[in-house]
């Protein structure tokens, strides 16, 4: 069995409190030890290993786990972003826009074209990604974006209730009944989740309720895009049904605080989203000060959040959603685990998965105190780096 170590390093963030100082258990003068492909042992620097990366003092960090991307998809909506810059509100109908791009794409670029975005996130720090469906609101297009979304991650989530097509635009219920039916039969042997749009000029309370119901009913975890465009039931239902993760949650009153901390589904917060939108920022402060778990995501997707910068959602989160540095780190590591379910990944702890990005920084403090500013030195992904 061949041991790498990331050596040398000046401050390691493992995220696990119990291997160091403070909420982020930092170590200091430390190594990094990963033998095939998971982390092994944290020592002190100077460790031998059969092969050996110098972070040369650098700070290192667990991997970012991005919880909530749409990275298969084809086309740009650059003019909608320029014209809601300009004034015109967000409004989710402009789904239908990148539906026709991704359509009318062939496999191979579509693959092609998610890779790439998976590539570019690597190369900023992201580590493991969720990618949802719903660009094709067909029963063999959502299929075949499922598959597509397998290739890349082990976290795809059907999200054939993205928006009601236009030849449903008149009898959205017979779309849902699709969605549950023969959508969901084709798209489930390729996916972990279900997702579902819970929002006006998107699916109701009791359309979003049919769709989860029926994918837990399949054996399908659960996750809901909530409260993005105004107050709304989403919050609620994801946590009556025990969804892992309320998404967006910009608009959220103490009721949905309330039910948020008294549960385990994680609020995932999507501030690039909130950026591109110019809607309102969520207020994480409070809802972290009431016990909610939270995670911070990407979105990416070419409509509302064409990111691939997990940095850039961490200076918006400490700068406009009143979140501490730690805070966001957290959120956009082990935060992210949290709303995937998963324990193997977020962290830098013996047994998990040897997820590392190397900073070119001394300290994690300078992802938001340097915004824009291309800080990942190296990503390693399951003990490999990412060229």
């Amino acid at each position: 069995m061949t041991a790498l170590a990331i050596d040398n390093i000046g401050l390691l963030v493992t995220c696990e409190p119990t291997l160091g100082d403070g909420p982020l258990g930092v170590v200091r003068d430390a190594a990094l030890v990963i033998e095939d492909g998971r982390v092994a042992a944290i020592e002190h620097a100077g460790v031998s290993a059969d092969e050996r990366i110098d972070a040369e003092r650098r700070c290192v960090i667990p991997g970012f786990v991005d919880s909530h991307t749409h990275l298969v998809f084809a086309g740009d909506r650059a003019d909608e972003f320029a014209a809601r810059m300009a004034g015109r509100p967000y409004q989710a109908g402009g789904i239908l826009t990148t539906v026709k791009a991704t359509v009318e794409a062939s496999d191979d670029e579509l693959r092609a074209l998610a890779a790439a975005r998976l590539l570019e996130g690597r190369r900023a720090g992201i580590t493991h990604v969720e990618i949802k469906s719903g660009y094709a609101l067909t029963v063999d297009g959502e299929a075949r974006l499922c598959a597509l979304a397998s290739e890349l991650t082990d976290d795809a989530t059907f999200l054939g209730a993205h928006v009601v097509p236009a030849s449903y635009a008149d009898r959205p219920d017979d779309y849902v009944a699709l969605v549950c039916g023969p959508m969901l039969d084709a798209a489930r042997e390729h996916v972990r989740w279900i997702d579902v749009f819970c929002e006006r000029g998107a699916f109701d309370a009791e359309q979003s309720r049919a769709v989860l119901e029926t994918g837990r009913d399949a054996g399908l975890g659960l996750r809901v895009h909530a409260n993005q465009l105004g107050p709304g039931p989403g919050v609620q239902l994801a946590v009556a049904l025990g969804a892992a993760s309320a998404d967006h949650c910009t608009y959220l009153t103490d009721e949905d605080i309330e039910a948020l901390a008294g549960s385990d589904t994680v609020a995932t917060f999507l501030p690039a989203t909130d950026f591109a939108t110019r809607q309102p920022y969520p207020d994480a402060r409070r809802a972290i000060d009431a016990g909610v778990a939270v995670a911070i995501a990407t979105n990416t997707n070419p409509g509302s959040s064409y990111t691939t910068s997990m940095a850039f959602c961490i200076a918006l989160a400490v700068r406009d959603l009143r979140m501490t540095l730690e805070e966001a780190l957290l959120a956009a590591t082990a935060g992210g685990a949290r709303a995937l379910r998963r324990k193997d990944i977020g962290r830098l702890a013996p047994g998990c998965r040897a997820d590392a990005v190397v900073l070119d920084a001394p300290s994690p403090a300078h992802l938001a105190y340097r915004p824009g500013v291309p800080l990942v030195r190296a990503t390693v992904v399951g003990g490999r780096v990412i060229e």
